[in-house]
C-alpha cells in the first residue's frame, strides 16, 4: 500500500522474485497509456509528451516509472491503474519524499 505523504512513488521494473520485468520499454509503454491524464487536461498534442504525473525513467539502471500523487486527486481511476498494473506483475515500488541523487534519465 501507498502512503497519503509520499512526494512520488517509484513503479521499479524488479518483480518481488528479483527478476526484470518485460517487455523491455513497460516504462514508456505505461506512461504513454497515461500521457493523457496531466494538468489542465488533454490540449492538441498532447499525446505526444509524457505527462509530468507519470514519467519513465531509471534508478541504478533499472527502468522506472514515477508516479506523482497528484495524479490521485486529479484522476482516482488513473492512479488507481498504475497501483493495479504493478501489484498485478508483481512489481517492486518505493515512496519517496525527495527526489534520489541516483535519478537519472
Amino acid at each position: 500500500m501507498v502512503s497519503n505523504t509520499a512526494k512520488e512513488v517509484f513503479i521499479q521494473g524488479i518483480t518481488h522474485e528479483g527478476k526484470t520485468f518485460r517487455p523491455s520499454d513497460w516504462a514508456e509503454r505505461l506512461a504513454g497509456v497515461m500521457s493523457q491524464f496531466r494538468p489542465g487536461g488533454v490540449r492538441p498534442g498532447s499525446h505526444l509528451s509524457y505527462s509530468p504525473w507519470c514519467i519513465p525513467t531509471s534508478v541504478g539502471g533499472v527502468k522506472c516509472v514515477v508516479v506523482h500523487p497528484d495524479l490521485r486527486s486529479a484522476e482516482p481511476l488513473a492512479w488507481e491503474f498504475c497501483m493495479n498494473f504493478a501489484k498485478d506483475n508483481e512489481l517492486q515500488m518505493f515512496e519517496a519524499w525527495a527526489k534520489p541523487d541516483a535519478l537519472t534519465e
